[in-house]
């Protein structure tokens, strides 16, 4: 049993989330490819009264399982790891929900992520390329100074409607973000989207925004306005 500074055991934590696990959550999730019953909120809970606990955090991400894995990911120190851990810790995160929290929880926070962003955006793994292209999608909106977006758009219109689901909703991603926040491209983002039709009937409840691009881009260029 590992026993962490605070008193706090992997043991216990996992049975916690053993007792706030629901079958009725885990239906759901698993529709979406994850396979974790715990509530997000009630998780969240659980790492406030945590806090920061980088070896409890190394120590869960270690069990494999996914509720402990996102817990983990709340209750970490992003700028301990190293990069060729991130690394492995991507490439071994299949549920999207894992993937989706360590790329903006902590690959972002960390001072070397552009490394991981050029590492990543090639890389032949879809699922990992997807996270390079969640990490480019958030230099086109915060510092898009130095990318080559009219390169990004070739990359996008030559290759999106091909992809694997995950790849092609990060490429997706970043069409949109070039859209809405550079407009003198948007009317070739908008173009692209409407030619590609990628996301085009995506089920999107009435108070949701379409992921279909040239409805993202339109919807939220008018609320900048």
């Amino acid at each position: 049993m590992v026993q962490t500074m605070t008193g706090t055991t992997v043991a216990e934590v996992m049975a916690e989330l053993a007792d706030l696990a629901d079958p009725r959550i885990l239906e759901v999730n698993l529709r979406h490819g994850d396979d974790h019953a715990v509530n997000l909120t009630k998780l969240r809970a659980v790492a406030k009264r945590l806090k920061t606990q980088q070896p409890l955090a190394v120590e869960l991400w270690d069990t494999g399982d996914t509720a402990a894995r996102l817990l983990a990911i709340l209750i970490c120190s992003p700028k301990a790891f190293e990069l060729d851990e991130l690394d492995s810790m991507l490439r071994d995160a299949p549920a999207p929900k894992v993937q989706d929290w360590l790329v903006n929880y902590v690959v972002k926070k960390h001072p070397r992520a552009e490394e991981l962003r050029l590492r990543w955006f090639t890389d032949p793994d879809p699922i990992v390329a997807s996270a390079g292209w969640a990490l480019t999608s958030d230099r086109v909106v915060k510092r898009p100074e130095g990318l080559d977006l009219s390169g990004l758009l070739d990359i996008i219109e030559a290759r999106m409607k091909t992809e694997p689901d995950r790849l092609q909703w990060a490429m997706n991603t970043c069409l949109a973000q070039i859209g809405i926040t550079h407009p003198e491209h948007r009317e070739r983002a908008v173009a692209i989207g409407e030619r590609l039709e990628v996301l085009k009937d995506y089920p999107t409840p009435p108070d949701c925004t379409s992921p279909f691009a040239p409805v993202w881009i339109a919807e939220m260029v008018r609320r900048q306005k």
